[in-house]
């Protein structure tokens, strides 16, 4: 049969191999702590280009020494951190992957020496830090550097930028009514928590011309938190700014028991998909390729991320192919054994 999974997916000026993301996962093992790209990123990345994925997103890369999730986090704060990024993106490309980055910051989820930051100064449960909350001159400095990230991006030669605004961290935090409590033009209704993200994509978009993903938690899985409809509204905001796809993702804004089972996450990127009328991906306990060829076939997503499948296989697509009846072409060293 034909495959909506093994078809090319066009997104801005990009054609992507086909619709299987390689979802960024954080490896911790950025070298002495300073954010640089080590040795294993690169055998790490590359063997998954090997494996005919049609697009990687590398970990969470900070765009501030304070807005790590850990000391050993890639980092993007500084011109030095370049060099390192651009040898994966030049790895990828010679195997003929394409491969994005996402740019981040912690906020109270920091776990680094000193200061931490976040909207409002609520931790985020009683074993870390209660962060400071974030003065308007703070704010414009963090704008500034996801923009400067954006930049270092673009000069490293990335494909794909995602701003991570999922999973508790700083713009997550912003959006949330459960971490943001402040009553100033960052915060106080939903207008005004979408401000910090408004202002990023804004930003982030005068010097990158390139596809522009968002990712999100669109169940914050408490009864105070944002609703679904919430993130279908913010997501109509994002597609007028020039978002080219919303990646969605839950949880872990607050602590809180989440019921994961295969596709959990699918309806949150179908509705928004149908409602936002904006490309989504579908992400979270997809580990077959039925499953990712169900989704597509319904029109549910547009492409389907994975994140831990490829970390016990690095050639998941041929695996899915496999599933499916597909001839995935074989890199021509691995002709022999494909």
């Amino acid at each position: 049969m034909s495959s909506q999974l093994f078809s090319p997916y066009h997104i801005k000026n990009l054609t992507l191999k086909n619709r299987l993301v390689m979802a960024p996962m954080c490896m911790y093992m950025a070298d002495n702590k300073q954010g640089y790209v080590t040795d294993w990123h690169i055998t790490h990345y590359g063997s998954r280009a090997i494996g005919q994925v049609g697009l990687i997103i590398i970990e969470a890369t900070a765009v501030t020494p304070q807005g790590r999730i850990s000391e050993n986090d890639l980092g993007i704060w500084d011109d030095t951190h370049i060099e390192g990024l651009k040898k994966i993106v030049d790895h990828v490309h010679a195997l003929g992957g394409k491969i994005g980055i996402q740019l981040a910051h912690a906020g109270r989820k920091a776990m680094v020496e000193g200061a931490i930051v976040a909207p409002s100064a609520i931790p985020f449960n009683a074993t870390m830090k209660i962060p400071e909350e974030m003065s308007v001159s703070q704010i414009e400095e963090t704008i500034d550097a996801f923009k400067k990230g954006a930049e270092r991006a673009k000069k490293a030669g990335f494909d794909v930028i995602e701003i991570h605004a999922a999973h508790g961290y700083l713009l997550n935090e912003f959006l949330s009514p459960l971490t943001n409590k402040r009553q100033d033009a960052f915060g106080g209704s939903e207008e005004k928590r979408y401000e910090l993200l408004r202002q990023v994509i804004d930003n982030i978009n005068t010097v990158w011309d390139g596809p522009l993903l968002v990712r999100i938690s669109a169940n914050e899985y408490a009864a105070e938190g944002n609703s679904l409809d919430v993130f279908v509204e913010y997501g109509k905001k994002m597609k007028v700014q020039g978002v080219d796809l919303i990646d969605c993702s839950s949880g872990a804004v607050v602590p809180a028991a989440i019921d994961a089972f295969p596709g959990y996450q699918v309806r949150y990127a179908e509705t928004i998909r149908q409602q936002a009328d904006i490309a989504t991906g579908a992400v979270g306990l997809i580990t077959t390729g039925t499953q990712a060829e169900e989704i597509l076939r319904n029109e549910r997503a547009d492409l389907i991320f994975i994140a831990r499948p490829f970390l016990r296989d690095p050639y998941l697509p041929r695996t899915f192919a496999k599933e499916l009846n597909i001839d995935l072409e074989a890199p021509k060293a691995y002709e022999r054994g494909w």
